[in-house]
C-alpha cells in the first residue's frame, strides 16, 4: 500500500533525550508540506532498545512501501551502524556542524553520550530543567496561582490557543518556569485581570488564535458544543484581545507557528535570556 504523498513516517532517535533532533527536525520539516507522523526514541543505549526501533522501521517501511525520515544523534558506532542499515532515509542532526567545527579549530572532537554531559558534568543544569518542568506541570491551566514570583512568563490565552505545549517546551528546552491561564467565561465577561495578576503584569504575555482555527481545534475535542461554536469562538477572542489592548500586554497569534516559533517570538518579545540546556 501506497503511503499518502501528503503524509510521511518521522522518527527522532537519541542516545541522550532527542530534543535536539525533535527540534533540528521540526525545522527541516517546516520547509516542506506534507504532514509527519512522527515518533521519538530517546536513549537508545543497548541492542534492545535499537532493535525495538528498527522494528517499527521496517513495519513502516513494509506498511507504507516508503522509507521514513529519521532524524538521529548517536555517539556509540555499532548502534549508529546498525541504525543506518534499516530501510529509512537517516540523517545525523549533528555529524555535518561538528565536522565543521573539527576542521576550522583543527581539533579532534571526542563524542560522548548527551545523559552523561547533562547529568554529570552539568548537573546544576539538569536539576534546574526538572525544576522547571515540575512548576510548569504545576501550574499548567490555570491549576493554582501560588508562587507566581518563581515564574519567569506569564501565559494567557483563550482555551486551546497552544499555552500548554509552548510552556512545556519552555521548560523542557530553555529551564524556564512558566505558567498558563486559559481565560474562563466569568473572565471574559469581567473582562479585567485577576488581583494575582497586577503585580507581575511585567511577566504576563498573550496567545491568540484565529477564530476558523480555533473552532476546528475545538471542534476535535468537543464536537457541536457551544464551546466548540464559531460565534463562542469569535466572541471570546474578540473580548481577550480587546483585555490585551487596553492592559498593554505584549500577544502573538499562533495560528500559523509551531511550537518552536511560538516560543522563539515570545522570548523575543519578552526579552527573556535562553538558558539553553543539554
Amino acid at each position: 500500500m501506497q503511503i499518502d504523498s501528503q503524509s510521511r513516517d518521522v522518527f527522532y532517535v537519541s542516545d541522550g533525550t532527542a530534543l535536539t533532533c525533535e527540534t533540528l527536525g521540526h525545522v527541516v520539516l517546516g520547509q516542506f508540506s506534507f504532514h509527519a507522523n512522527e515518533k521519538t526514541f530517546p536513549f537508545v543505549e543497548s541492542e534492545e532498545k535499537l532493535a525495538a526501533l528498527v522494528k517499527e522501521i521496517d513495519a513502516s517501511y513494509r506498511t507504507h512501501g516508503v522509507k521514513p525520515l529519521v532524524f538521529f544523534s548517536m555517539v556509540i558506532g555499532e548502534l549508529r551502524a546498525k541504525l543506518l542499515q534499516a530501510p529509512a532515509h537517516c540523517y545525523d542532526v549533528l555529524e555535518s556542524l561538528v565536522q565543521k567545527v573539527q576542521d576550522d579549530i583543527q581539533m579532534e572532537a571526542k563524542p560522548k553520550l548527551q545523559r552523561s554531559r547533562s547529568v554529570s558534568k552539568d548537573s546544576h543544569r539538569y536539576f534546574d530543567r526538572i525544576a522547571a518542568i515540575e512548576y510548569t506541570l504545576a501550574h499548567d491551566d490555570g491549576i493554582t496561582l501560588k508562587g507566581l514570583d518563581e515564574a519567569d512568563i506569564i501565559l494567557l490565552g483563550v482555551s486551546r490557543s497552544g499555552k500548554t505545549p509552548t510552556s512545556l517546551y519552555m521548560a523542557m528546552q530553555f529551564g524556564l518556569r512558566v505558567v498558563n491561564y486559559p481565560f474562563i467565561e466569568q473572565d471574559i465577561q469581567r473582562l479585567r485581570l485577576l488581583p494575582e495578576f497586577e503585580v507581575v503584569r511585567h511577566k504576563l504575555f498573550g496567545l491568540t488564535i484565529d477564530s476558523e482555527r480555533l473552532t476546528q481545534i475545538r471542534q476535535n475535542r468537543l464536537a457541536d458544543s457551544d464551546y466548540a461554536s464559531s460565534q463562542q469562538c469569535q466572541q471570546e477572542l474578540e473580548h481577550v484581545e480587546a483585555l490585551f489592548r487596553r492592559e498593554a500586554i505584549p500577544y502573538i497569534n499562533t495560528t500559523s507557528l509551531s511550537v518552536e516559533e511560538i516560543c522563539a517570538r515570545v522570548l523575543e518579545r519578552a526579552g527573556l535570556r535562553r538558558r539553553l540546556l543539554s
